[in-house]
């Protein structure tokens, strides 16, 4: 999952890949469709970014949950190995529409003493996930100012629990259709509609009450696998310099319809998030990478 259920900025805290998956998110490209076999991008980058973010502590929550934070991150765009914004894994098969690799990503957390709805309850632990991913591209697209094109990405990723000793949290599948542009004055804009679907063991996670933790006010609740919200997203990107890029990004989750929206820990059907990030490139390769 780009971001997990709990619509928590979607963040590896794995070394340089902690950096990579939050550009990820926060900067992604417009859909380019070369006829040159080299693109015009450095085959690997090395820099910083830095980000602020406010964001549901869980589709359903009615709290929210911030915080800022600064990191490195490393860009390698092989032909197989990428390491690049929207992709941290292998390629297996590339061609002009399609494209499948195999990718990983993380989520943080909350802590359930700041979440009035799941006070004495277990945490929600970052959430690390590995698995396919699917990519159609269509619609032409290029880097040149004024271009715009349309991508499906459909990823099925299992999850496991960074905070539990990376014990299995189930499966989720997040599809999502994806619309980039890039003005003539070098903003590049990306808007997105998806789904989030888990399966039981992932919903429990975020939606079940054990007997153990049911209150008069939480009566006790077994969750069941299926849809967990709606996603709206808009990330919007701005060049300040060679080096430099301004990054803004928010997205609203809605539980409507939604397997667990009965769940005594639902308290809102629609939130919102965004956050505001820097991205700084401190050096890049002069050789160009192979598409």
């Amino acid at each position: 999952m780009k971001t997990n259920p709990a619509l928590t900025l979607t963040l590896a805290l794995l070394g340089g890949a902690a950096a990579l998956t939050a550009v990820a998110q926060t900067a992604p490209t417009v859909p380019i469709a070369r006829s040159a076999a080299i693109t015009a991008e450095p085959k690997w980058e090395l820099g910083g970014f830095a980000f602020a973010v406010s964001q549901q502590a869980y589709p359903g929550a009615d709290q929210q949950a911030g915080g800022a934070i600064a990191l490195p991150f490393f860009v390698y765009r092989g032909e197989i190995l990428r390491a690049d914004r929207g992709n941290l894994g292998l390629r297996a098969f590339k061609s002009a529409e399609f494209e499948f690799d195999l990718g990983a990503g993380a989520s943080l957390g909350s802590n359930s003493r700041d979440i009035e709805a799941r006070l004495g309850m277990p945490d929600l632990g970052t959430l690390i996930e590995f698995g396919p991913r699917l990519k159609w591209k269509f619609g032409a697209a290029d880097a040149a100012p004024g271009s715009r094109g349309w991508q499906l990405e459909l990823p099925l990723r299992g999850v496991f629990d960074l905070s539990d000793g990376f014990a299995s949290r189930g499966v989720a599948f997040e599809p999502e259709l994806q619309y980039s542009r890039r003005s003539q004055s070098g903003w590049t804009t990306s808007a997105s509609v998806g789904a989030v679907f888990g399966s039981r063991r992932l919903t429990e996670h975020f939606y079940a009450v054990a007997p153990a933790y049911a209150t008069v006010a939480r009566p006790a609740y077994e969750a069941r696998a299926g849809l967990v919200a709606w996603r709206l997203g808009l990330n919007v990107v701005r060049p300040l310099s060679a080096d430099w890029r301004l990054f803004v990004f928010g997205r609203i989750d809605s539980v409507a319809g939604a397997a667990n929206a009965n769940s005594p820990l639902v308290k809102r059907n629609t939130g919102a998030s965004a956050g505001i990030g820097l991205s700084w490139t401190w050096m890049r390769s002069s050789e160009r990478a192979a598409d």
